[in-house]
């Protein structure tokens, strides 16, 4: 396997870094403290391409690999894990589900301005009774006519208030269980649709989280995405392309708080010298190097994959479950290195603290991609 980055991804990658650090990173712990949904970021990361990264230019994207585009956003969690996360959202879930499974009118009139950047889309699957077990949503769908309505809620959704449109799941024949459920590309101008709950979250707060409320919601059924009954098998692949952009997501935060650690640690006396020369202080910092490039290393096999066109599920989860584990094991290590000052607001370690610990629960609990993976190990010899 070949390490070396192209000329045109080390371009990419140096692109977002630039932007991270002179737009985002100034400007995140104002943004997380107030819980104010980043739309300058947004903007700006539409004007340099990141808002459709994968998808090919005929359809409004920059038509960047899945390595560009893990490369990209990790520097951007680096700068704002709020940003990233909604950046992964609208690229790995909505842009790609779009691209895979629409038609060309459902690409002409949603996927090109929401590649261009000039829309931001979202991912409705989660219900108040439904978590880890998708297969379980009450939402349910009836046709009528040459429309289908839609009643039930959707919780937790990223980007939720903010969201043009979003792909949502929902039941058109509860008798078939799985293969009743349906993909539907839902306007937020739709009647019938509307936001309710807006989450307050412990971290990740400029991120918005809110619940939306289907009464009766009228969807024409040209907004089926795929055909009707395949909404779970798109749910379950699309979910192997969000958990490489969550672990990457987990992995510029690890990043970012090993970063001040060890900027800490140089500056930082006690007894007399810098407390890295403390020999716990070494094995910390020693300890979150290899954890970030060991998710680095799994997370760019898992997105070479993708982009060869390879299957990649197990190593999707793989990369999910370690770089979110090492992201809150490094975020707390982090703390530990500042001291009491460390659980100060008045310092980022608290914050990537508490934004790293999301990452082991959505888009796969820790405990679902140890499911997920056992399960492949054991078909492996059967």
């Amino acid at each position: 396997m070949n390490f070396t980055l192209s000329s045109e991804q080390l371009q990419i990658q140096q692109m977002a870094r630039d932007f991270a650090q002179k737009e985002l990173a100034p400007q995140a712990a104002r943004l997380d403290e107030l819980s104010e949904f980043p739309s300058q970021n947004i903007r700006k990361l539409a004007e340099l391409g990141f808002m459709g990264m994968m998808i090919p230019p005929e359809w409004g994207g920059a038509g960047f690999d899945a390595l560009s585009y893990v490369l990209a956003l990790e520097e951007i969690a680096v700068g704002c894990a709020s940003t990233a996360g909604t950046l992964s959202v609208h690229n790995s879930l909505f842009n790609h589900l779009l691209f895979t499974y629409g038609n060309d009118s459902q690409k002409e009139s949603y996927l090109r301005p929401f590649a261009e950047g000039k829309k931001l889309g979202a991912y409705a699957l989660t219900e108040p009774s439904t978590g880890s077990d998708a297969a379980a949503i009450q939402c349910r769908a009836i046709k009528k006519g040459s429309s289908y309505f839609i009643t039930g809620r959707k919780i937790f959704i990223t980007s939720g208030p903010q969201a043009d449109a979003m792909v949502l799941y929902a039941l058109t024949d509860a008798s078939k269980k799985t293969k009743g459920i349906t993909a539907f590309i839902v306007d937020k101008n739709f009647k019938g649709f509307s936001i309710g709950k807006i989450e307050k979250k412990l971290g990740l707060c400029a991120s918005s989280t809110s619940e939306i409320v289907l009464e009766d919601c009228e969807v024409p059924e040209e907004n089926i995405l795929g055909r009707e009954g395949e909404g779970f098998k798109i749910a379950m692949a699309s979910l192997d392309r969000g958990r490489i952009g969550i672990a990457t997501q987990a992995l510029g935060i690890a990043r970012a708080a090993f970063e001040a650690a060890r900027k800490y640690a140089n500056e930082r006396e006690a007894f007399g010298k810098k407390i890295y020369e403390f020999g716990s202080i070494q094995n910390y910092l020693a300890d979150m190097a290899v954890k970030i490039k060991a998710s680095r290393l799994m997370i760019h096999e898992a997105a070479w994959k993708m982009s060869e066109k390879m299957p990649f599920a197990q190593e999707a989860s793989m990369a999910k479950l370690h770089a979110s584990e090492a992201a809150m094991w490094v975020a707390t290590k982090a703390v530990q290195v500042f001291g009491g000052y460390g659980y100060m607001k008045d310092y980022p370690v608290e914050r990537y603290f508490r934004e790293a610990k999301v990452t082991e629960i959505y888009e796969g609990t820790s405990e679902i991609q140890r499911l997920v993976i056992c399960r492949n190990l054991m078909r492996e010899i059967q």
